[in-house]
């Protein structure tokens, strides 16, 4: 159900029994200020965002070349030669 703030603080106690049915979204002027959650799904949550501290990029292109192995998946990625590269003809030339 969606809540003005007003609405909230009157009947807060309907907004927190409520709840354990859905999360419970609280507006200020048709914005979305807050969500009221239950504290199982508040704790999965941070449980979620400690362990994502720790993904790096590197975890998730491990994860990526594993799910591509497990689907059998190849992704051909074509050597890039759209556009002009100063730096890289610059090396070319003075190594010659």
């Amino acid at each position: 159900m969606n809540w003005r703030i007003a609405e909230a603080k009157q009947r807060f106690s309907e907004l927190i029994h409520a709840v354990t049915k859905e999360p419970q979204l609280i507006y200020n002027r048709n914005e979305l200020v807050a969500v009221v959650v239950e504290a199982e799904m508040f704790e999965e949550f941070l449980t979620w965002r400690k362990q994502r501290e720790k993904f790096s990029l590197a975890d998730a292109f491990k994860e990526l070349r594993q799910i591509a192995a497990e689907e059998d998946y190849i992704l051909e990625v074509p050597c890039r030669q759209d556009r002009l590269n100063p730096f890289a003809d610059a090396i070319d030339d003075f190594s010659v």
